[in-house]
């Protein structure tokens, strides 16, 4: 598997508490402080992040024309679900 494109190094303070958890789960786990934050912040973007990149999204494709009006598309529906609408 080809390594990840790493960026720029970046400057982080965390918490002490934070940090020293951080590093005993580095140890334990024989990886590195970064290897820890990184696999962190892969879970937070799988998450509560992703949430937050599809709203995002949403509002783009928004402002974009990109979206169904709810009422057309209820009223398109159940005027197709009426028995005369075959």
């Amino acid at each position: 598997m080809p390594k990840p494109v790493l960026s720029d190094p970046i400057a982080l303070r965390l918490p002490e508490d934070m940090l020293k958890d951080i590093e005993t789960i580095a140890k334990a786990t024989d990886r590195t402080r970064s290897w820890v934050i990184v696999r962190a912040l892969k879970y937070y973007l799988q998450a509560e992040g992703k949430d937050v990149l599809d709203v995002l999204h949403g509002e783009a494709q928004i402002r974009d024309g990109e979206f169904e009006d709810a009422e057309r598309l209820m009223n398109e529906l159940v005027a197709a679900s009426r028995p005369d609408a075959a």
